[in-house]
């Protein structure tokens, strides 16, 4: 299995730029968490939390009866929030499909007559948005889900069921753009799960399909969780987060802990810094419906992107400009730096450090000039306004194009350290 690892890995790794292209740019999306867990509104893990029997939690099957076409809603928020894909638990923990599935009868069909994939890949297409499945590789629902561990026949019915389900999605629905894996238990290393023939499989079906790391292989990207933390350099990375701190699954008490605007906008700005990605989540009703909380937060910052959308999509470089002001942080595009200035400093203030000649600031969003002054250890920015620009959120992005790519020094604070 290691010898065949390698192969693959070279061939995947030669066309990975060109299948991620549209993701790197894409830069932000939405991911959506949604299953039987709506209905107990107390966390996507309260069957494991709260130790409820299999039989009993399947009765919640009886209960689930979403409303017409909710995808619909979600697609149509996640363009008006400005993001460019999705990512839907197809079936997380709980084990419960959302799709038409001859794996298991546990299943969205037969709790409520309809595919809810195929409802959301139909929204995903009628709104101009890159598709992605997420499927959970554990499963507390499947007989053979825990004892696969231990028993080589249930270890084999447990993978022919993932394969089942994971060949289900990459055939039904037309062309899938990202598949992401979750909880690669009970097994602790790829070959338990025959991840390599799984992946390939997938990829068979679907050549442009991008692949996370969670099958127990590094595959195309990697996905930080709870933070906003770049990988190495080189390495695509997506930090998921979810919309408030509590839960994935609908949780209508944990409302009060959701993300504001200039919370949103500071994750996405160190997405843009580490040249990586930000999944936000959110956790429909029962239903299906967005929860209220979520609305407000999310298309205030799609209204700051139609606007300032030039710091964040499209071809982005990694900034390495750390400390250069406590007013905001950076994106690059090569010697183009964008401050997000989210505390306003008033009418003068200093860029710290950097060792590029300026030629020329402005607002990005007027176009308006900025005076400077470039000094050996500073720019001196003046004449800006008392008050920040921006009325949407309060992050008024400055454009500072330099010389050539912005070097910048933490510490720089004598003359002589200006080389």
């Amino acid at each position: 299995m290691l010898k065949a690892k390698k192969p693959y890995e070279a061939a995947i790794a030669k066309t990975r730029d060109a299948r991620m292209k549209w993701w790197r740019e894409a830069r932000y999306g939405m991911f959506v968490h949604w299953g039987l867990y709506a209905l107990i509104g107390r966390n996507e893990w309260v069957q494991s939390i709260e130790g409820i029997p299999v039989r009993e939690y399947e009765k919640l099957m009886g209960r689930f009866k979403p409303k017409p076409r909710p995808a619909r809603d979600w697609a149509r928020l996640a363009v008006e929030s400005g993001m460019k894909y999705m990512v839907l638990t197809t079936k997380h923990h709980e084990g419960f499909c959302l799709w038409d599935t001859r794996q298991t009868g546990y299943n969205a069909m037969n709790a409520c007559g309809r595919d809810l994939v195929r409802e959301y890949v139909e929204a995903c297409r009628e709104f101009g948005l890159k598709i992605g499945f997420y499927y959970s590789l554990m499963d507390w629902h499947h007989p053979d889900g825990a004892r696969a561990a231990y028993d080589p026949a249930a270890r084999r019915r447990f993978l022919d069921f993932t394969w089942g389900c994971v060949e289900e999605l990459m055939t039904k629905y037309g062309k899938i753009d990202i598949l992401w894996y979750d909880v690669a238990l009970p097994f602790a290393s790829d070959e338990g799960w025959e991840s390599l023939a799984m992946n390939q499989m997938a990829r068979g079906h679907q050549p442009h399909l991008l692949i996370n790391n969670r099958s127990r292989l590094p595959e195309d990207f990697s996905t930080p969780e709870g933070h906003v933390k770049a990988a190495e350099a080189g390495r695509g990375w997506e930090a998921c987060m979810t919309f408030d701190s509590a839960s994935w699954g609908y949780m209508p008490s944990a409302a009060e802990d959701s993300w504001s605007p200039r919370q949103i906008l500071r994750m996405l700005n160190t997405a843009c810094a580490g040249g990586g990605n930000l999944l936000l989540n959110i956790g429909p009703k029962p239903d299906g419906s967005v929860p209220d909380a979520a609305v407000k937060p999310l298309t205030t910052v799609g209204k700051w992107l139609k606007q300032n959308g030039k710091a964040v999509y499209g071809a982005l470089d990694r900034s390495d400009v750390g400390s250069a002001s406590a007013c905001g942080a950076f994106s690059r595009r090569g010697s183009r730096l964008f401050m997000w200035c989210r505390h306003w400093p008033g009418e003068d203030f200093a860029l710290g450090g950097f060792k590029t000649r300026l030629k020329k600031a402005t607002f990005m969003v007027s176009g308006k000039p900025i005076r400077f002054e470039q000094q050996p250890t500073r720019i001196l920015l003046k004449g800006l306004p008392k008050a920040s620009p921006d009325k949407i959120a309060g992050v008024t992005v400055l454009e500072l194009d330099f010389e050539g790519p912005p070097k910048h020094a933490r510490g720089l604070t004598t003359p002589a350290l200006w080389t």
